[in-house]
């Protein structure tokens, strides 16, 4: 019998692997974070920097701060639409809105009044639905009260909330420009609740608030 030699029938050449070029990776990594940055800034948490002294001593100047936008609801941004409604603002929250007179400005303020109370300040005595209202977070810089016909700082109202609506003031009271001069913040403005404190630059001392850091607004 003749032996049967083996052979081995040669491999089909592969098409090459096609890989990304690093840059078009890069590229994509960059775009993703982007994507992810944008959506969580529009619908979740965005960064504020307090600019003035009105909420002295719960912010302070240089006070870096993150904003829960979406405790009270889902919005889509740039029209101020609601799509999904959580909560609405309570007495007491600290939240960030749309200052009425500029709405490309924003501002901080506490809320005082919800939609149907009735806010009375006399002697800088707030007052709301006839009882004081007792605020460990506020401060008064200035001793001397203001009479109404001078400014509404010291002596305003009574008014009553409209719906929809919100009564702010700063817990600096007599260094605060809020509603007793411009009026109410309407719902549809409020950008969302204050929640932390996640950086402090002193710029007069040149240096971090290092305390401030992690601080937990109340």
């Amino acid at each position: 019998m003749k032996s049967q030699s083996s052979s081995e029938e040669p491999e089909a050449p592969q098409a090459p692997v096609r890989r990304k070029g690093k840059i078009r990776e890069n590229v994509e990594v960059i775009l993703v974070a982007v994507l992810l940055a944008l959506f969580i800034r529009a619908f979740i948490v965005q960064a504020f920097k307090i600019p003035s002294g009105s909420m002295k001593q719960t912010l302070l100047v240089g006070d870096h701060i993150f904003v829960n936008k979406f405790i009270y609801g889902v919005k889509i941004p740039f029209v101020n639409k609601t799509l999904i409604p959580i909560k609405d603002p309570k007495r007491g929250d600290i939240v960030v809105f749309e200052f009425p007179e500029d709405p490309d400005k924003d501002f901080i303020k506490r809320v005082v009044g919800a939609p149907g109370d009735v806010v009375h300040i006399v002697d800088k005595k707030v007052y709301v639905n006839g009882e004081i209202l007792d605020d460990p977070h506020v401060i008064y810089l200035d001793p001397h009260i203001l009479p109404p016909r001078a400014q509404p700082r010291d002596n305003f109202g009574p008014v009553t909330v409209p719906p929809d609506s919100l009564f702010v003031m700063g817990d600096n009271r007599d260094q605060s420009y809020d509603s007793r001069f411009w009026g109410f913040v309407n719902l549809k403005a409020v950008k969302g609740k204050a929640f932390i404190v996640y950086w402090s630059w002193n710029k007069e001392k040149f240096g971090v608030r290092w305390d401030r850091l992690g601080k937990i607004l109340r």
